[in-house]
C-alpha cells in the first residue's frame, strides 16, 4: 500500500486527472454492464411469454406485453405485430421490426464508446506528465551542481514516468471494458435478430403470408 502511495505522490499533478478520467471510464462500464445485463434478461423473459402467445395467435396480448414491457425485444416483436394489423406483407413486417431494432440500438450502445476515448486520453496524458516532467527535470540539472547532476538526473526521470506507467494502467482495463461490452451489446443485437426472424417465420406460417401462399389464394 505504500509502495502505491509513494508512487502515486511522486508522479505529481497529472496523477489527478488520469484518476478522474479512470474514475468516470469505470463508471461508464459498471453502468453499461448492469444495463446489458439487464437488457440480456428482460429479453428472454419477455421473448418466453411472447412466443406461446405468436402461436396461439393471440396478437392483442402480445401488443398489450409489448407496450408494458422494457425490454428492447418487445419494442422489435410490437413494431412487427402493429405493422400485421396494417399490411400483412411479409416485408412490411420485416421493415418494420428492423425500424424498431435500429430504434433499439443506440441505447444498447450508448455511452460504450467513451471507454475507447477515455482509454487514449488517459495514455495522453500520462504522456504529457512524463514530457512536462522531464522538462522541468532538465531545467532543475541545468543549475544543479555537476557532481549531482547525474543522480538528480535519474531521479527526476523516474518521477517523471510515472505518469506514462499510470495512465497506461488506466487505459489498459478501459480497452478491455471497452471491448467486453462491445462484444455483450453484439451478442444481444444478434439474439434480437434472430428472434425477431422467428417472430417473422411464425406469424408466415400462421397467418399464411409466404408468397406461395398467396398465389394459390389467388
Amino acid at each position: 500500500m505504500d509502495t502505491i502511495v509513494r508512487f502515486f505522490q511522486e508522479g505529481g499533478s497529472f496523477m489527478f486527472p488520469i484518476s478522474i478520467v479512470l474514475a468516470i471510464g469505470l463508471a461508464i462500464a459498471l453502468e453499461r454492464y448492469w444495463f446489458l445485463g439487464s437488457a440480456r434478461r428482460t429479453n428472454k423473459k419477455a421473448f418466453r411469454e411472447i412466443e406461446p402467445l405468436l402461436a396461439s395467435q393471440n396478437f392483442d396480448k402480445i401488443i398489450q406485453i409489448t407496450q408494458n414491457s422494457a425490454a428492447p425485444i418487445a419494442r422489435v416483436i410490437g413494431a412487427g405485430i402493429t405493422r400485421l394489423g396494417v399490411s400483412p406483407r411479409r416485408e412490411d413486417i420485416e421493415y418494420a421490426m428492423e425500424e424498431g431494432l435500429m430504434e433499439t440500438i443506440p441505447r444498447l450502445e450508448k455511452r460504450t464508446q467513451y471507454l475507447g476515448m477515455l482509454a487514449n486520453i488517459s495514455t495522453l496524458l500520462g504522456l504529457l506528465g512524463t514530457i512536462i516532467g522531464l522538462i522541468a527535470a532538465f531545467s532543475a540539472v541545468a543549475n544543479a551542481d555537476p557532481s549531482e547532476k547525474a543522480s538528480l538526473l535519474s531521479q527526476s526521470i523516474s518521477v517523471a514516468m510515472n505518469t506514462t506507467a499510470f495512465g497506461l494502467i488506466a487505459a489498459i482495463p478501459l480497452l478491455l471494458l471497452h471491448s467486453l461490452l462491445n462484444t455483450k451489446t453484439a451478442e444481444i443485437v444478434d439474439s434480437m435478430e434472430m428472434a425477431g426472424v422467428k417472430c417473422l417465420n411464425t406469424l408466415i406460417a400462421k397467418e399464411n403470408l409466404g408468397p406461395k401462399s398467396r398465389q394459390s389464394d389467388q
